[in-house]
């Protein structure tokens, strides 16, 4: 049997929605990847669905072409080359089993075999086929689109080989980005199981209280810790066909749930599906737009009206609470909020409670599926241990105890420990100061934690780690924060307010100053962790690490011209050495800055010339800070290139691709302003501390200016970039 490492050839069967969904992830992560369907015409077309997907399945779009598409009809000798199989085909038990049947003697012996089924029982499906095949085969439930969403739920029969198992839980884990829940072999697995009946019953109850679906998707959005999509929108994103496809099949299967009854249809997906209004991808279902205003689906009268702000008075007062307290509260309340959630939340926790042990190996897979499935903050075990037992109306125990798990026996045992990861909140802090932490990564790396908002660099964080870092021995660290994003750059309002006193001593001041903690970090053995935005300032010094660990989806980039400014804190420096091999490299990278470029991933970036060769993307969501250590164990000192003087025409070449870029309209006259300064940086230096002075003295310059200014002043006012 293969090991998780060896697993490099997959063959995915279907190329439907979800067949192609998986096929672009997998291509994505750099495994050679065969999507076959019935014949070549139908895998083309799946396939070319896939492309136009938004938001997109693709890292970068040529990434796509690296997918061999065929037809099992003549190409079935290409799953002889696979490690692993997928099938992905339409949810119908009898097309599965045929296709087994036709493909098992292309199967290699030692080859993996899953099903992506949503639903359908494992065992039913690999009945008739031979004993080595049963113990290869096994569920793999990706959630749709597999890009996007974390979660696996793994689901082996009673002959599936535990090696199997083991192995390819590995391999998911460590080479697919997946965060892996066994689950047992019933009707939904635990997501569709517990995560339909929720959704079926959160609309039941708005109908019965004619509600608003403003309303119900205020209250069961982030109030009460889920995603902003609530309940209706979220209903409009899964497709209210899907739901009933779901729902239909467990009211066939769980004969003996008492509490099936749930999944029958509300009579406001009843009148929505019979006018074919399934939501998103119709156009229309609890919400539609109609041109620039947004209409919602009226529970009451079942048309359609123009949206109404909720007035919840609940949510005013208690939605800055704790998770826990915010629960607790609006339960109590005496409004539309309390009455809701005591016919909605505490009913789903009961539930959950009655169906665990059928569905789940234990109370923290149950949770851990709503938290990576469905964005739940808390699983329901963890909500019902917050709330209080009896207040659910539960048997009055605590599912999580003094750090440990209650199983279904009832002993309390320990998790089992996953150092992959590890979170800043698991970390000891070391050190605390006004504007970053230092905390304990282990085995001597610390982690430079900045405390300012969205990673925010300000001139007191400079001030305060430069003189940090003069102090240190020569310890490997990490740099990152622990927010939704890694940095959004400098302090605007530091600039706008000394331009508005014409203070530029300390512009310049404050530009040294970052200059200069660029070149302490530069020397030594240090390791940034990007995700979320890395923009600006907070890239300039990420750049300045010996190496960078960004997130997949990492948003990277010195948008500085986009602000009237170019980078003041090495970034346009550094980039002039990373890139000066050619003219044709500097040229391009002068651009980018004139651009401002900013990527949407982190291989994007890495295409702009932001990130180089050593750097490392970090695939999976939550192993970002976990991969920057193993990183940051084994990383040198970095060499500053070698200064090397511009040979062949590259500010010709600089002005060509200006121009260019002007005829189309992607550049503004006072853009070619902003790069000529930066051309003269590029080309017209002759070393590292002469272009140091002349990014300062640049962006001294830049500040003065009136057109600059107001892009400055639009961007803080409005956040978004003004192209004067």
């Amino acid at each position: 049997m293969s090991q998780p490492n060896s697993i490099r050839n997959v063959c995915v069967i279907g190329a439907g929605t979800m067949g192609s969904g998986i096929a672009a992830h997998l291509v994505n992560l750099g495994l050679k990847v065969t999507l076959l369907d019935q014949t070549m015409e139908r895998a083309v077309v799946g396939f070319d669905r896939a492309k136009m997907a938004k938001p997109p399945h693709f890292f970068l779009p040529e990434r796509a072409n690296q997918v061999r598409l065929g037809g099992v009809d003549l190409n079935s000798n290409w799953i002889l080359e696979a490690d692993w199989v997928v099938e992905a085909v339409a949810e119908k038990l009898e097309i599965k089993r045929e296709l087994y049947a036709s493909i098992e003697p292309n199967l290699r012996d030692d080859a993996f075999i899953s099903t992506n089924t949503s639903g359908l029982e494992i065992a039913h499906l690999a009945e008739g086929r031979s004993d080595s095949f049963r113990r290869r085969f096994v569920g793999t439930h990706f959630f749709n689109p597999p890009r996007y969403l974390k979660l696996l739920e793994l689901i082996p029969t009673a002959e599936t080989d535990p090696a199997v198992v083991q192995t390819l839980t590995a391999f998911l884990e460590d080479s697919v980005g997946r965060r892996v829940v066994p689950a047992k072999d019933t009707p939904g697995f635990i997501a569709n199981r517990y995560g339909m009946w929720c959704m079926y019953l959160a609309t039941h109850v708005a109908e019965k209280l004619r509600l608003t679906v403003e309303q119900v998707d205020a209250i069961t959005g982030p109030f009460i810790g889920r995603p902003k999509s609530g309940t209706f929108r979220l209903n409009d994103l899964v497709g209210l066909d899907v739901m009933e496809d779901i729902a239909s099949n467990l009211i066939q299967r769980c004969v003996n749930d008492a509490h099936v009854g749930v999944l029958h249809r509300p009579e406001s997906i009843n009148s929505l599906m019979a006018r074919g209004f399934l939501g998103e991808k119709s156009g229309q279902g609890y919400y539609r737009r109609d041109g620039k205003q947004l209409l919602s689906f009226d529970l009451v009268t079942n048309t359609y009206r123009e949206r109404m702000e909720p007035e919840l008075p609940s949510i005013s007062e208690f939605g800055k609470l704790p998770l826990a307290e915010r629960l607790r509260s609006g339960l109590a309340a005496k409004d539309e909020v309390g009455e809701y959630l005591r016919m909605y939340l505490l009913p789903i926790l009961r539930y959950a409670n009655v169906v665990k042990e059928e569905v789940s190996y234990g109370v923290q897979d149950f949770d851990q599926v709503m938290k990576w499935g469905f964005g739940w903050e808390m699983g329901p075990f963890e909500m019902i241990d917050a709330i209080g037992a009896e207040q659910v109306g539960v048997e009055p125990v605590k599912f999580y105890s003094e750090r440990k798990i209650r199983s279904f026996t009832g002993e309390y045992v320990e998790p089992v420990a996953q150092p992959e990861y590890v979170t800043l909140a698991d970390l000891p802090v070391i050190e605390e100061h006004e504007t970053f932490r230092v905390q304990d990564l282990g085995d001597g790396v610390r982690a430079v934690v900045l405390k300012t908002k969205l990673g925010l660099i300000t001139p007191a964080l400079v001030e305060g780690l430069s003189r940090w870092l003069t102090s240190q021995s020569d310890a490997p660290l990490v740099l990152t924060t622990p927010g939704k994003a890694y940095s959004v750059g400098f302090d605007l309002n530091f600039f706008h307010d000394a331009i508005q006193k014409e203070d530029w001593a300390s512009i310049d001041v404050a530009l040294q100053d970052l200059q200069t903690l660029g070149e302490l970090l530069e020397a030594r053995r240090t390791v940034a962790a990007i995700h979320g935005y890395g923009l600006g300032a907070g890239f300039e010094l990420a750049r300045s690490c010996s190496r960078i660990v960004a997130a997949a989806d990492a948003q990277i980039g010195l948008p500085e011209s986009k602000v009237g400014l170019l980078p003041g804190g090495r970034g346009v420096t550094l980039m002039r050495l990373r890139h000066q091999a050619t003219s044709a490299t500097l040229a391009d990278a002068c651009l980018t800055l004139t651009e401002g470029k900013t990527s949407i991933n982190a291989d994007q970036a890495r295409s702009f010339g932001y990130l180089g060769p050593d750097d490392v993307t970090c695939y999976h969501p939550d192993r970002l800070l976990w991969q920057a250590k193993q990183v940051a164990l084994e990383v040198t000192v970095s060499q500053r290139p070698e200064w090397k003087d511009v040979v062949g025409p590259t500010v010709g070449m600089i002005d060509r691709l200006q121009k260019e870029k002007m005829a189309k309209g992607d550049l503004t006259e006072y853009d070619e302003v902003i790069g000529d300064r930066l051309k003269a940086i590029f080309a017209k230096t002759n070393s590292y501390e002469n272009a140091l002075r002349m990014e300062r003295s640049e962006f001294l310059d830049l500040c003065q200016r009136n057109l600059s200014q107001v892009r400055l002043r639009h961007m803080i006012e409005h956040k978004t970039a003004l192209r004067n």
